[in-house]
């Protein structure tokens, strides 16, 4: 469990989070969501600790990450994969050379031992075949399943996803969120996803968390926030036709 206690973040005299409490549980999709400026980049960079922040803690399994000593931070940073919003995919490297980057950053494992692993998440990920590939080779989806390999090879105990929808068709969109919802269970790791797309919500919504202005505005789960009162979230949620038709339908299931 990630758990996040009074998170304050400024830059200069602009102030971006505002006093953020949170918590993001095991074998859950975690979903952050919001306008443009609500704060969720730079929320999941601090959780990151890619930004340092003037007050409050982020402690993971209990242990407060600011507080590690430096040996200890990259033992952490062991444990965390990333899925970044563009896939961010080494041109130069195979596929297969992508997914065991981070076993050689963090590992001691024999050349071997580290293709076995990445044999293990491709397959995971349906591409079993594509080892050989290079990345240009590989149409959006599948270097999204790439991404996903990579952050996984490691046994993380921790995922995080960065708008990964983004550039997707809605069908390829909808594959790669219910492939993240699966490692989640399958592995038991704690994902953190900051998303934009409601139709993450609405598919794999375990724990959603609502910014707005850097505060948190509200916290709950798919099935809930069609139900919410909360004009903020309905306002953000209702931007589009088909989800005010799927609330008036949960509406009249419930009257």
């Amino acid at each position: 469990m990630i758990e996040v206690k009074n998170l304050n973040k400024s830059f200069g005299n602009a102030h971006i989070l505002k006093g953020i409490d949170a918590k993001f549980h095991e074998a859950k999709t975690n979903l952050i969501i919001g306008q443009s400026g609500s704060g969720k980049s730079v929320f999941i960079k601090c959780l990151l600790g890619l930004y340092k922040y003037e007050e409050g803690s982020i402690e993971y399994n209990g242990e407060i990450f600011a507080n590690l000593t430096e040996s200890k931070k990259r033992d952490m940073r062991a444990k965390i994969g990333m899925v970044f919003q563009g896939s961010a995919l080494f041109d130069s490297l195979t596929i297969e050379e992508n997914v065991m980057f981070p076993l050689r950053m963090f590992t001691k494992l024999k050349k071997d031992e580290m293709r076995d692993r990445a044999n293990i998440v491709l397959k995971r990920v349906n591409l079993e075949n594509a080892h050989n590939k290079m990345p240009s080779e590989a149409s959006g989806g599948m270097q999204k399943r790439v991404a996903i390999a990579r952050a996984i090879v490691n046994n993380p105990k921790y995922l995080f996803c960065d708008e990964p929808n983004s550039g997707l068709d809605p069908k390829t969109a909808i594959v790669i969120d219910n492939l993240i919802h699966e490692i989640t269970e399958e592995y038991k790791i704690t994902t953190v996803i900051n998303t934009h797309d409601m139709n993450s919500v609405m598919e794999i919504g375990d724990n959603i968390m609502f910014l707005r202005n850097g505060l948190k505005a509200w916290e709950g789960t798919k099935d809930t926030i069609f139900r919410t009162d909360n004009e903020v979230v309905t306002d953000f949620v209702y931007s589009s036709n088909l989800f005010k038709k799927v609330r008036e339908a949960i509406l009249r299931e419930n009257s």
